[in-house]
């Protein structure tokens, strides 16, 4: 009973708290006048990436042994595994459900910029962290400050880009609905109560997955990098569903590809920096196959000039083929 309250109780908190949290950061970034890219890419996605960050941060500084490194760096790769490959597809199934006016989607509203640099930098980025793995030891701390630096830059070029796609305001903001321009204040309070949400969702939805896996015998690899993330990336999949719902593919697509390239920047840093940085098969495995999704639809939108839901959707054969390395090979 305490397990199935732990997975319900955390799943419905992840819920509520991302559509919270969408309301919120609309609202936030329309204050501060920020194009839809931005809101997506930054705000979105690294508010939305702090409960699945928690995961190696807390294993890497307050875990010992091996086991604490695995589940860290399982953690570390299983982010943008999901984000990659689950997240994407999810987005795609739902764009391929939701109509626009009526008519079927035949190709995501997205602006084209954005979603080319944010794939562009997780290809490019993710492939340097995977990289460092084959380094010599004293060349790993400069490739994680390399990291490090180049997300800073990536927010710099989102901040300065223009454009939005976005004509229609922000729904009321949910803690002051009958306030046509909520206070600043209020916002931030709604976008950090929402926060806690999610955060505090997914610890209870890790605590069920936790206790389960102990029932099942999983090893803590293949937890991390394989059952824990499916929980703390809800908040990604949730937003974007509900931006896909609205219309809004950009802010969807952005949230996913914004945190990708945080997850593949400064959380493979933390690992690269404090830990061994060794990889093992399986764990090469998600993070090729992550890269072969977001390679996929990237390689589309530069043949295309546009993504299609389709396309989106086929990132799921990845992450499938991920569960079949994982019964080959464990």
């Amino acid at each position: 009973m305490l397990l199935v309250l732990l997975l319900v109780g955390g799943l419905a908190l992840i819920l509520l708290s991302a559509e919270i949290f969408t309301n919120g950061i609309e609202w936030l970034g329309k204050r501060l006048k920020l194009p839809e890219g931005a809101v997506g890419s930054v705000l979105a996605a690294v508010g939305t990436a702090l409960p699945e960050s928690m995961i190696p941060v807390i294993a890497i500084l307050f875990g010992s042994g091996e086991a604490s490194h695995d589940i860290g760096i399982g953690a570390i790769l299983g982010a943008p595994f999901m984000l990659a490959t689950l997240a994407l597809s999810i987005t795609g199934i739902a764009a391929l459900l939701f109509r626009v006016n009526g008519e079927k989607r035949e190709c995501m509203l997205i602006d084209y910029s954005v979603m080319r640099r944010d794939l562009g930098f997780f290809i490019l980025i993710y492939s340097v962290a995977i990289l460092a793995a084959f380094l010599p030891s004293d060349l790993k701390s400069p490739v994680a400050a390399v990291l490090v630096l180049a997300y800073f830059f990536y927010v710099a070029r989102t901040l300065k880009a223009g454009g939005s796609l976005c004509e229609a305001g922000p729904k009321p903001l949910h803690f002051a609905r009958k306030q046509q321009e909520p206070s600043t204040g209020i916002i931030i309070f709604q976008v950090l109560t929402a926060l806690g949400g999610i955060i505090a969702g997914a610890h209870l939805f890790v605590e069920g997955i936790t206790h389960l896996s102990e029932l099942l015998q999983i090893s803590p690899f293949v937890l991390s990098i394989f059952i824990a993330p499916i929980a703390t990336e809800l908040p990604e999949k949730f937003n974007s569903i509900i931006w896909v719902r609205q219309c809004k593919d950009t802010l969807a697509l952005g949230n996913i590809t914004g945190a990708m390239v945080f997850q593949s920047s400064i959380i493979p840093a933390l690992g690269i920096a404090l830990t061994p940085w060794a990889l093992s098969e399986l764990a090469l495995i998600s993070a090729l196959l992550a890269l072969a999704g977001a390679g996929a639809v990237y390689l589309s939108l530069q043949l295309k000039k546009t993504i299609r839901p389709a396309t989106l959707a086929f990132s799921g054969v990845f992450y499938i083929a991920y569960i079949v390395a994982v019964v080959i090979l464990h």
